[in-house]
């Protein structure tokens, strides 16, 4: 699935002006007030922002992931709280149901989900269960023709906002082969959240535990209404995020690059712009190089993720997820401690961009899989090759 050039062109016009025009004058709000303002959230909705990626045919926009990483590319050039807004509606929280999805399941949810109406959360990490997705505890008994769910995830993006959950527990014995998806509908008896997580950065998103505790789910929630095949779908879900997250994070070097360079241009010190001193001009210079290598490398692998059949496992794709995600997310931690550098002590002052983008690109680093995930999964598969 894919938009036409012409159209596509039209909406990502259409993106980098809210961005330019609604979203990067409203940075400083978020950071004030850890919210991001309904008013904005609304404009999300109207824009087509929370469908990116779930076909026409359900209500969304269907783009391909060469035209999703370009849209996040521009999302990630503003405070990385917007896009976390619609973040889990375009990835985690609806591939699971797009790819392995009954067609009642679909049919139910994704239409809801495209057009913001319904935000949906992913919730498989627990407090002692995260880059060790398999050993998951939550815990799924059958109860007739339902499910009575007990457990505790933590980290949960948007859970605060969440309609429904895609969340795994197990329903079989131990590893992999024993966790299921569920699609848990908000406010069903027994499940509560827990306080909002006070984070590093990122103000304006929203994490927090999700506590289920003999919660009822019906046995028609299952994703794909098989049990024993939720892991698969898990992962099947993270090249799409991995690239997604590749590309927000090379539009957040963009911007922390503008910030910088615009800085080094009109600060002066020792009677011209500090930009004019080479070892200026080398960080700027490093950090282009390396925003190029990214971008190019995001890019490169979300054509070749779109040039394979729809839902079909490609080891050497996977692998180059990885290796996008892992590049470009430490690189971004990289440019932004330029930036700061740059800056010198402003860039340790609130009042500037490049000190809250600084913190807030930390967070890249740990979630679609840490990097050290992405080094197992890179050297795994060289290891497999032949």
């Amino acid at each position: 699935m894919a938009l036409d050039d012409e159209t596509f062109s039209l909406l990502l016009d259409s993106v980098q002006r809210f961005v330019r025009e609604r979203l990067v004058p409203a940075e400083d709000a978020v950071e004030e007030h850890d919210e991001v303002p309904a008013d904005i959230v609304a404009d999300m909705r109207e824009l087509g922002l929370f469908g990116l990626s779930i076909p026409e045919a359900f209500g969304g926009i269907g783009l391909s992931m060469a035209q999703e990483c370009a849209v996040a590319y521009t999302l990630g050039q503003t405070a990385l709280a917007f896009r976390s807004v619609v973040g889990t509606n375009i990835g985690i929280g609806s591939q699971g149901i797009l790819m392995d999805g009954t067609a009642a399941q679909q049919a139910e949810y994704l239409p809801r989900i495209a057009s913001g109406e319904l935000i949906v959360s992913f919730a498989l990490t627990e407090p002692d269960a995260g880059s060790d997705a398999a050993s998951i505890k939550t815990r799924a008994v059958a109860d007739g023709d339902d499910y009575l769910i007990t457990g505790s995830k933590r980290y949960i993006t948007n859970a605060t906002r969440a309609g429904a959950f895609t969340l795994m527990a197990r329903t079989g014995g131990p590893g992999a082969g024993g966790i299921s998806a569920f699609i848990v509908p908000a406010g069903l008896p027994g499940l509560s959240l827990g306080k909002p997580d006070r984070k590093m950065g990122q103000r304006g998103t929203k994490t927090c535990d999700v506590v289920l505790d003999q919660v009822r789910v019906p046995a028609s929630h299952i994703i794909g209404g098989v049990p024993g095949r939720g892991f698969k779908t898990a992962m099947k879900v993270l090249d799409r995020g991995r690239l997604h997250v590749s590309a927000l994070a090379c539009g957040m070097a963009r911007r922390i690059l503008d910030e910088s360079l615009a800085y080094a241009q009109q600060r002066k010190q020792f009677g011209q712009r500090i930009g004019d001193f080479q070892l200026m001009q080398a960080m700027l210079a490093d950090s282009q190089a390396e925003l190029l290598a990214g971008w190019s490398m995001a890019q490169a692998v979300a054509l070749r993720y779109d040039a394979k059949p729809p839902g079909a496992a490609d080891a050497e794709v996977s692998m180059q997820a990885s290796c996008a995600k892992l590049f470009s997310t430490e690189m971004v931690g990289r440019v932004a401690d330029r930036g700061v550098q740059i800056h010198g002590g402003a860039g340790y002052i609130n009042d500037y961009k490049v000190e809250r983008f600084y913190r807030d690109v930390r967070l890249l680093r740990l979630y679609e899989g840490t990097s050290q995930i992405q080094q197992l999964v890179i050297g795994k598969h060289l290891m497999r090759a032949d």
